[in-house]
């Protein structure tokens, strides 16, 4: 049986940061980053999206959307708050992303926090569907799904997946429309070599800021995944130095 990945809260220091994972992603996305912060003594979250995780990549399509997705993040945000944490910064990975930039829109009481990665600004390629269909194949093949059973449930995602990317598109461009309302510092990081969405996703967010609050960097050699590829511990370092600044 395969062990299903759960939430991660690591509670430490005083101070508390929030990860949220990518699109059909889990809490693993972040498990070495949040590591690093609670050894640097932080108080991590990272939950898991409605809908993923669950062994069942339909489940993402049938229970997940942008709206579960934001409540998930304003649950995590009001769980820390619920705990006595005060002092609460929030980044998400791709889709988290999206995320945890309208949290820092809609909060003004978060200290701060940014994007890894995310298509905020949703403009040039985007790999999603393919790899999206592959995560769901490898899957199935880990759960002994295969042949007919398994070429079902593909034909059903396929058939699913794009009502949802375009309901989370309208999610993103709606947010990048708001930036101005974002007083917090915010962290942007992009890796040069991103497979999944265009590599200047990082740079168009940054210069759509209407002030300069962003501490923006770039990863040279770096694909999608910043939080567990070869650019994680510059990624956990400049995310320290951030954290630094604005708690």
């Amino acid at each position: 049986m395969i062990r299903k990945p759960t939430p991660l809260f690591f509670e430490q220091g005083l101070k508390a940061v929030i990860l949220l994972h990518a699109y059909s992603g889990s809490s693993n996305d972040m498990r070495i980053l949040a590591r690093r912060l609670e050894s640097e003594n932080y108080t991590v979250l990272a939950p898991i999206f409605t809908g993923h995780a669950t062994g069942d990549p339909a489940d993402i399509l049938r229970q997940g959307s942008p709206k579960a997705w934001w409540q998930d993040t304003q649950d995590a945000i009001a769980f820390l708050r619920q705990r006595g944490y005060q002092q609460i910064a929030i980044f998400g990975l791709s889709l988290g992303g999206l995320f945890a930039t309208r949290a820092l829109q809609a909060d003004s009481a978060l200290a701060g926090g940014g994007t890894i990665a995310s298509p905020v600004i949703f403009r040039g390629q985007t790999n999603v569907p393919g790899s999206f269909i592959e995560m769901a194949k490898a899957t199935y093949r880990q759960e002994n799904i295969t042949g007919e059973d398994q070429a079902k449930r593909v034909a059903w995602l396929q058939a699913h997946l794009q009502a949802q990317l375009t309901a989370i598109q309208a999610f993103a461009d709606t947010t990048a429309t708001h930036l101005d309302w974002i007083k917090q510092p915010v962290f942007i990081a992009q890796g040069e070599e991103d497979q999944m969405i265009d590599p200047r996703s990082g740079k168009w967010l940054a210069d759509a800021y209407p002030s300069n609050q962003i501490d923006y960097h770039e990863y040279a050699g770096a694909g999608h995944v910043l939080t567990v590829n070869s650019a994680h511990h510059e990624l956990e370092t400049d995310i320290l130095a951030f954290l630094h600044t604005i708690f």
